[in-house]
């Protein structure tokens, strides 16, 4: 039943998923097809299903974000984390400058904009850029339960070349003394980590186990402790879509986090993880088609918690 439920609304998608338009302020994004458009379900019994381009390789870009705050939680404390970082959703776009400069104390809103999963990079308790980028991915290899989750090495240098609005955040925070140590090191590793390479299933999955209170269920592993994955899924739902996530919550009502590579990963509390991917994105830097297939999705099967 739900293998013809994703099939068909994949169908019913792809008409309005080809106005949206692919990133190009990273350039090797902008060479992504914008007529691909996938999805896969994971529910927290084992079990998958697939439709259209699942099998399609992109790269996380910020839902990665959500590997880092949970690994940063992990390794330093929720309270170290978020003495440093804020919670509170953004009406800015994901790389504003603008609200952190003006409202005292210059801190970050929330860890899943850019200025946010900087900071918490730079908490890592971890060397050089390369050790983080590895414990990065190496907490999504377990979330997804694939060990072919590797760094796209093109997206990689692309990004590090043109980020220079990732720059000027991370300069003004250290500026401001939000952010310390090598700067170009810290951002190195957000670069890396960003430029993580998956597919629509390995996203389901992650989401399942954020579901199941970090226990994956295709690998039996507790990944996360269930209080952080609480956390994770109540930042998603409130701050996932960055300025879209208050539209997002009406329309589909589920926690999500996604990514201008084209990926959105969705959690239903207890019963499914899904993820989406078409890289024709809306003006806010979301997946126009993955958002109109979680919607249909959320009607379809009744996956509403918010």
């Amino acid at each position: 039943m739900i293998n013809s439920v994703l099939e068909t609304v994949i169908q019913q998608v792809r008409p309005l998923a080809r106005q949206g338009r692919v990133a190009t302020y990273i350039p090797e994004l902008g060479k992504q097809d914008p007529d691909l458009l996938g999805i896969a379900m994971a529910s927290v019994q084992g079990e998958v299903w697939t439709a259209g381009d699942w099998d399609r390789k992109f790269t996380m870009q910020s839902i990665s974000k959500v590997v880092s705050l949970g690994l940063a939680m992990v390794e330093i404390g929720e309270e170290r984390v978020f003495s440093r970082v804020g919670v509170d959703p953004t009406a800015d776009p994901f790389n504003s400058i603008m609200r952190l400069e003006m409202v005292a104390p210059h801190r970050p809103q929330n860890p899943l904009i850019n200025a946010g999963a900087i900071v918490t990079l730079s908490l890592l308790p971890h060397g050089e850029a390369r050790e983080r980028f590895e414990a990065v991915r190496d907490l999504a290899r377990r979330l997804t339960g694939s060990q072919d989750l590797n760094l796209d090495e093109a997206v990689y240098l692309s990004e590090k070349e043109t980020s220079d609005r990732n720059r000027s955040l991370a300069y003004f925070m250290r500026s401001v003394g939000v952010l310390e140590g090598d700067i170009e090191d810290i951002l190195d590793s957000y670069f890396m980590q960003c430029s993580l390479s998956v597919n629509a299933r390995d996203l389901a999955v992650m989401g399942a186990t954020l579901a199941s209170g970090g226990v994956n269920p295709f690998t039996g592993e507790r990944v996360l402790p269930s209080k952080v994955c609480r956390v994770l899924r109540a930042l998603m739902a409130t701050c996932g879509l960055y300025d879209g996530s208050g539209e997002f919550a009406v329309r589909v009502g589920v926690p999500a986090k996604s990514g201008v590579g084209g990926g959105i990963v969705a959690s239903v509390p207890m019963r499914y993880g899904i993820g989406v991917f078409g890289p024709a994105l809306d003006p806010k830097g979301n997946s126009l088609g993955g958002i109109a297939m979680l919607e249909k999705l959320s009607q379809e099967l009744s996956l509403r918690v918010l």
